[in-house]
């Protein structure tokens, strides 16, 4: 039996979470409901959903609120796409601090909807040709870190893991997988988010700043992550593969 992509309206606006939901089941997805955060958790007690579509202005605990608890959880691992009222860069730039893996602004067609929500899936269940490994999956060692590629857990030198988010470990992935190279703002955001950037897109310094923060590494004297001026980014560390991941 094929399966079917479940998806996650979290949206207090009824006649939106409606309109979504027919229009998804219409395209060969299954779509679950909720009004708020609570309403959210009570779905997430039944299973793990494919993906959440996340209202930033929701009333009481905020969209934003609730992607960082989920980036603390145990749905960490599950995409978020971020519906914003406002296109305001603060308020996209903000979402993606917070975790989210993608933005849309409102108002917004349900076509594009779902073209992102589609586009989000691939990345999040894919890695691009040119990231892909043929050896098994592994565990990478750089620096005092190390990467298990099979659950996709980061663990310090004490074995302590550290959460990541999907946008995260891809970008963690390109860097281990291209250690001494130079990589521009572009061909970044191409490799984890499968798309092109244009001159205002700050969301690859958002995601490097953040994982520099998980990485603990330090901007003005980097370990890991060294910035370029007018270039991009270099993965300084080297990488080398403990062993085949169990």
């Amino acid at each position: 039996m094929e399966n079917i992509d479940h998806v996650l309206i979290v949206d207090d606006d009824r006649g939106i979470r409606e309109l979504l939901a027919a229009y998804l089941e219409k395209n060969g997805m299954r779509a679950s409901l909720a009004a708020n955060g609570r309403q959210m958790r009570a779905v997430l007690e039944q299973g793990a959903p494919d993906l959440i579509v996340l209202d930033l202005m929701l009333p009481g605990e905020d969209g934003l609120a609730i992607c960082r608890d989920l980036r603390a959880g145990k749905f960490r691992s599950v995409p978020v796409l971020m519906l914003t009222a406002r296109s305001e860069e603060t308020d996209r730039i903000i979402g993606l601090e917070m975790g989210a893996d993608d933005y849309l602004a409102k108002p917004f067609a349900v076509r594009e909807l779902l073209a992102r929500i589609r586009a989000v899936l691939r990345r999040a269940r894919m890695l691009p040709v040119n990231m892909q490994v043929t050896e098994a999956a592994q565990i990478l060692s750089f620096g005092d870190w190390r990467l298990d590629t099979t659950a996709r857990h980061l663990l310090d030198a004490d074995g302590t893991m550290v959460a990541l988010s999907g946008a995260e470990y891809r970008l963690l992935r390109v860097f281990l997988d291209h250690p001494q190279r130079v990589l521009t703002r572009e061909q970044l955001l191409n490799l984890t988010q499968g798309r092109q950037s244009d001159p205002f897109d700050r969301s690859i310094d958002l995601l490097v700043s953040r994982l520099r923060q998980r990485l603990l590494d330090v901007a003005r004297e980097p370990r890991y992550i060294k910035t370029l001026r007018s270039e991009g980014y270099v993965f300084s560390a080297a990488v080398s593969v403990l062993g085949e991941a169990q």
